[in-house]
């Protein structure tokens, strides 16, 4: 196991140029991280194609790895035409992860206000296209394209698992966020357990949760089923994350694992503070 850290959870510390991405690699490696996961969040690789030399040096004088590329991507268009062309700019993407070095890249693939099982299965065998064509391109670099489970349409264990058979490639597997699975209130060691044989890389996050009758304020967010969810500090929130590591050390999954910490603290003190409880959990496990 690599223990590394998303880029995403100093996103607040990049937008407010507190730090810029070379900065966040030595963050990381000056706070015993193995690899760096890039979330072109607070920066941009595609109006500054620049910045990936720059990654890629910088993380290889810190000592770390580059893990992992995670772009936004929707394949719901309205035309055939806007469908296509979302496939090519991912595609573009894949050329940069290339470039990044990385063999593992995380897209999404849809997000629908009709978030039913039934729009689901209407949309699976277009979805399934899409990816299926990307991770063909990204075949040629050996890289492994993903989904994550998260954006409440593709986020249950059993949606990701139909679109990884359904797009049947070797090389398309899951991003496995541990936390996003209460997004739509599926308890995440049940879950975890399900789904780490398809992971190619591993997310820890952690969650505050309270019942939907028990409005917490401001803050939190809603479930699928209405529940209030509040990013935390990992090992400070309600996931059992003892049992999942667990999980995830049992199954023998031996790759990156990457602190993804959105929670209300200042972001590199959430971002250390996980960083050292996943390690002494794991060891633990």
């Amino acid at each position: 196991m690599k223990l590394g850290l998303s880029s995403y959870s100093l996103v607040r510390a990049l937008r407010s140029g507190e730090m810029d991405i070379a900065g966040v690699i030595d963050w990381i490696a000056e706070n015993g991280g193995e690899h760096v996961e890039i979330v072109p969040l607070g920066f941009s690789l595609t109006d500054n194609p620049e910045l990936i030399d720059v990654i890629r040096e910088k993380a290889a004088a810190a000592g770390i790895d580059v893990s992992n590329y995670a772009i936004g991507a929707n394949f719901i268009k309205d035309t055939q035409e806007e469908y296509e062309a979302e496939i090519e700019r991912v595609k573009r993407e894949v050329d940069i992860a290339n470039a990044l070095g990385v063999k593992r890249m995380r897209h999404d693939v849809a997000s629908r206000k009709d978030t039913s099982i039934a729009r689901f299965h209407e949309d699976l065998a277009k979805l399934a296209s899409a990816c299926r064509q990307i991770a063909d391109y990204a075949a040629q670099y050996g890289i492994v394209t993903s989904v994550e489970n998260h954006g409440y349409y593709i986020q249950a264990s059993d949606r990701v698992q139909a679109l990884i058979h359904a797009v049947d490639r070797d090389n398309f597997r899951t991003t496995l966020d541990i936390g996003n699975f209460l997004c739509v209130d599926e308890d995440p060691v049940s879950a975890v357990r399900k789904n780490i044989a398809y992971a190619s890389m591993v997310h820890i996050k952690d969650f505050y949760r309270r019942p939907f009758d028990r409005n917490p304020g401001t803050g939190w967010f809603q479930t699928a089923s209405g529940n209030y969810l509040r990013g935390a500090i990992v090992g400070h929130g309600d996931i059992e994350m003892r049992q999942v590591l667990s999980v995830i050390k049992q199954s023998g999954y031996d790759g990156y694992v990457s602190i993804e910490f959105e929670g209300m603290e200042e972001c590199k003190t959430g971002a250390k503070l996980g960083l050292d409880n996943v390690r002494r959990l794991w060891d633990e496990a």
